[in-house]
């Protein structure tokens, strides 16, 4: 059993390993297109958020609690509020939303 967990352990390093070396092997230059470098920008953002959105749904075990802390949450992060403030509006409403129904 441990001389299987230990190969797991091996090819997780090198699967976590390789998508940070290959860049570093093949781009020595720096990136000039405006277009790869707005890319890699934006990267982490939809990353993040294609992780972290549908589990938004699932968190509360009530689907209309879980939609209204969503929007809320939209709603402020679009005016630029902060985040402290943008999760604790979510929250609330989600909180409120589920005594309700």
């Amino acid at each position: 059993m441990s001389k299987y967990i230990l190969i797991c352990v091996l090819i997780m390093a090198v699967f976590t390993y390789l998508p940070r070396m290959l860049p570093l092997t093949f781009f020595r230059k720096e990136i000039t297109s405006p277009f790869i470098r707005s890319l890699l920008y934006y990267v982490p953002y939809a990353v993040l958020s294609a992780l972290t959105f549908p589990s938004i749904f699932y968190a509360t075990g009530n689907i209309y609690s879980a939609i209204g802390g969503c929007l809320v949450g939209i709603y402020f992060a679009y005016y630029d509020k902060g985040l402290i403030f943008v999760a604790s509006a979510a929250m609330f409403t989600s909180l409120m939303i589920g005594l309700i129904s």
